[in-house]
């Protein structure tokens, strides 16, 4: 253990720079899976069966293939079709982007379905057009039903960064594990990933609890403040009792 952490320390400045690349890879992606599930979500209530029927296809496609084989497709098969290779942190990106913007796409459809019929027909009602309609009325409201789910795929797509090691990319796996094949101290390489892992995910637990907090409150509905700290699951226990009771 005294080895590990003496070379840990010593190569510090790496540890630093594969954690950011773990989080460039996390926010990148998530960012790219953002605009991608509001894009496939919105297109799945068309009117237009041309549009709808897209959307179905490619959120089909995306979801029901594995996200391992769609990263090792982008860094090793692409190439070889196009001629254009992508660097192992783009591929993740990508990667990531396409495969959790698909199961986004179902967060935005669910959540905009879940707005109350009357709230449609009210802005009918104020004759606005179907842009202002979406922009002003129905997402704010859907998008508070869709934090939590989203919460859940912004963690999901953090834990599925360790597979950039396998396209050599230089993020937090690849460099603890340089560490342990030089030191041969497994147990405690993982145990500091795990705690690594965990730190990250409840800080963006908590940074998704404070963006909900806003968003309910833009909407007047009232929050406690200590579901700032709760996790996802616990604040989804605290729900899934109180409809029990």
């Amino acid at each position: 253990m005294g080895d590990f952490f003496s070379t840990f320390f010593d190569e510090l400045p790496q540890i630093t720079s594969g954690l950011l690349v773990t989080v460039e890879a996390t926010a990148l992606g998530a960012a790219l899976a953002l605009v991608l599930s509001f894009v496939l979500g919105l297109m799945a209530g068309s009117q237009l069966l041309a549009v709808r029927g897209v959307s179905r296809v490619v959120v089909e496609f995306f979801r029901g293939t594995s996200l391992y084989v769609q990263l090792f497709w982008l860094y090793y098969a692409m190439p070889t079709l196009t001629g254009y290779e992508l660097t192992p942190l783009l591929c993740g990106v990508v990667a990531f982007g396409l495969n959790f913007g698909a199961y986004g796409a179902e967060v935005v459809r669910g959540g905009v379905n879940a707005v109350p019929r009357a709230q449609w027909e009210a802005a009918i009602a104020l004759n606005m057009s179907p842009f202002q309609r979406m922009r002003r009325v129905i997402l704010p409201q859907a998008t508070v039903q869709m934090i939590p789910s989203f919460t859940n795929l912004l963690i999901q797509l953090l834990k599925a960064t360790p597979l950039l090691w396998l396209i050599s990319a230089a993020d937090l796996m690849t460099v603890i594990q340089q560490i342990r094949d030089r030191t041969g101290e497994s147990l405690t390489a993982y145990v500091t990933l795990l705690v690594c892992y965990f730190v990250l995910a409840y800080l963006l637990t908590l940074l998704m609890n404070l963006l909900e907090r806003t968003a309910k409150a833009r909407l007047g509905q009232s929050t406690d403040r200590r579901s700032l700290l709760r996790s996802r699951s616990a604040v989804s226990a605290t729900v899934t009792g109180g409809a029990a009771q």
